[in-house]
């Protein structure tokens, strides 16, 4: 069970980012709420999944998840680079995280 929390803390994560982008800077409140409240869904996931995953694991995964989520929704909806290197390095981010699992 505690993979699972894991894995909906780092989608927690991701929304947290992209609706601190949506944001505008904090001058959006519709947006600005949804980004406290999932900040808030992701780091509690990410205690109750610290509670049996070993931290360095856990955090390691948590923020692999969060950077090559965010990175890819932005590539998909906000139109940034697409540039071959940046999959290249967001693959690698990937493959690291289902290392970390697979050797946990």
């Amino acid at each position: 069970m505690a993979w699972i929390f894991l894995i909906i803390a780092g989608f927690g994560e991701i929304g947290f980012v992209i609706f601190m982008k949506l944001s505008e800077g904090f001058t959006r409140h519709k947006y600005t709420l949804l980004s406290v409240v999932s900040g808030m869904f992701s780091f509690y996931f990410l205690s109750k999944a610290l509670l049996t995953i070993p931290i360095g694991t856990g955090y390691s995964i948590w923020t692999g998840i969060g950077a090559a989520g965010s990175v890819i929704v932005g590539m998909l909806f906000f139109k940034e680079s697409k540039n071959w290197l940046r999959i290249v390095f967001i693959s690698m981010i990937i493959l690291s995280v289902v290392g970390l699992k697979v050797i946990s």
